[in-house]
C-alpha cells in the first residue's frame, strides 16, 4: 500500500486550439490550478494551446485513441458525432448570449451534452466564446457584398450552407491556417468572435469588421467515456466540480473579453466597424434563414423550437 502512496500522479492532457490569453485557454488553465490544489497528488492536468499537440481536424480522434483525456472543441465539430448540435450553427437563431445561455441551462440544452454518448464521448459543459462577426476586405451591409467572395469556415455543413445562402464560397480550413489564408488573400473573410478576431490578428490583416451577431461560437468541454468511467467515482466529483467551476471562470472572462477586445481593435485603427442598420440586418436575416428549415430534420424541430423560446 506505501508503494502505491508514492505513485507519480496520473497526467491529463488537455488540448485545444486557441491562444491562451482567451475565455478557452484561461479556463484551461484555471481547470489545471484546481486539480492540482485539489487532488495534485493524484492528478497533474498538462495544458497544450495553439494547437500544440493536435489541430482541430485531430483533436477528437486523438481524444477517442486516449492520446489526450480533454478537448474543448466548438459545438460545430460534433456534426460527425451527432447531427442535434448543429442547432448552434443555425444563423440569426439567438438574439444575445443571455439567450444563448437560456436554452444552454435548459432541459434541452442540458439533454444536449449527452448526445454524443453513444460514440464515446462525454459532454461535461458549454463555454462561450460569444457571438459571431463577419469580416471581409471589402465591406459587407447587405447580402450581395458577400456574392462571389471566399470565406473560410469551420467543419460545419449548415455554416457551409449559411455562406451558400447568400451566394459566397465557404471553404472548410483549421483555424490555425486562418491568418495566413487572410494575409495572402487565399481568402476574402471569415467568421469570428471578437475575442479570437482580436487574439489571433485577424483584424489586422481585414480591413472590414461586420458586427452582425449572426451566430455563436460556443464550445463543449469533452472527454472520452473511456477516460471517464475508469476513474474512481470520487475522483470524477471532484474533477467534475473543478470544470464546472473552470468554465464558469472562462464564460465571465468571455462576457467581459467582447466589449474588450470589440474596443482594441476600434482603437487599433486597423480595421473598420460596420455597424448595420436594422433594415441591412433584416436582409441577412431574410436570406440566411431558409437554413433552419433546411436542416430542421437532422436537428429536431423541437430543439429549434426551445432555442427560438430562449430568447422570451
Amino acid at each position: 500500500m506505501t508503494a502505491f502512496a508514492h505513485a507519480a500522479p496520473e497526467t491529463i492532457k488537455f488540448s485545444h486550439v486557441v491562444a491562451e490569453n482567451t475565455p478557452k485557454g484561461q479556463m484551461a488553465l484555471k481547470f489545471r490550478d484546481l486539480v492540482s490544489e485539489r487532488i495534485g497528488d493524484k492528478y497533474v492536468v498538462e495544458v497544450y494551446p495553439n494547437s500544440q499537440l493536435f489541430g482541430d481536424g485531430k483533436e477528437m480522434e486523438a481524444l477517442l485513441l486516449g492520446d489526450i483525456q480533454f478537448i474543448a472543441p466548438s459545438l460545430s465539430k460534433f456534426s460527425k458525432y451527432t447531427k442535434k448540435l448543429q442547432v448552434y450553427d443555425l444563423p440569426f437563431l439567438f438574439k444575445d448570449m443571455e439567450a444563448v445561455d437560456r436554452f444552454q441551462q435548459s432541459e434541452a440544452g442540458q439533454e444536449l451534452l449527452q448526445s454524443v454518448k453513444g460514440k464515446g464521448l462525454v459532454g461535461l459543459g458549454y463555454l462561450h466564446n460569444g457571438l459571431k462577426q463577419l469580416s471581409a476586405n471589402d465591406p459587407l451591409r447587405v447580402p450581395s457584398d458577400a456574392d462571389g467572395k471566399k470565406f473560410r469556415i469551420m467543419s460545419s455543413d449548415v455554416l457551409a450552407a449559411q455562406f451558400e445562402a447568400v451566394d459566397a464560397v465557404p471553404l472548410k480550413k483549421p483555424f490555425s491556417e486562418v491568418f495566413t489564408l487572410l494575409q495572402t488573400r487565399a481568402i476574402d473573410g471569415q467568421e469570428n468572435t471578437w475575442s479570437n478576431i482580436y487574439s489571433k490578428k485577424f483584424f489586422e490583416v481585414q480591413p472590414y469588421i461586420t458586427e452582425s451577431n449572426h451566430g455563436v461560437l460556443d464550445y463543449m468541454v469533452t472527454t472520452s467515456t473511456e477516460f471517464w468511467m475508469t476513474l474512481p467515482d470520487e475522483d470524477r466529483e471532484v474533477l467534475q466540480k473543478a470544470l464546472a467551476e473552470s468554465v464558469a471562470h472562462g464564460n465571465a472572462i468571455a462576457n467581459d473579453k467582447v466589449m474588450k477586445d470589440r474596443k482594441s481593435i476600434m482603437e487599433s485603427g486597423r480595421s473598420e466597424i460596420i455597424t448595420l442598420t436594422d433594415a441591412e440586418r433584416q436582409q441577412w436575416v431574410e436570406v440566411m434563414k431558409p437554413v433552419w428549415s433546411q436542416f430542421q430534420d437532422d436537428i429536431g424541430p423541437e430543439i429549434i423550437e426551445a432555442a427560438v423560446a430562449s430568447n422570451q
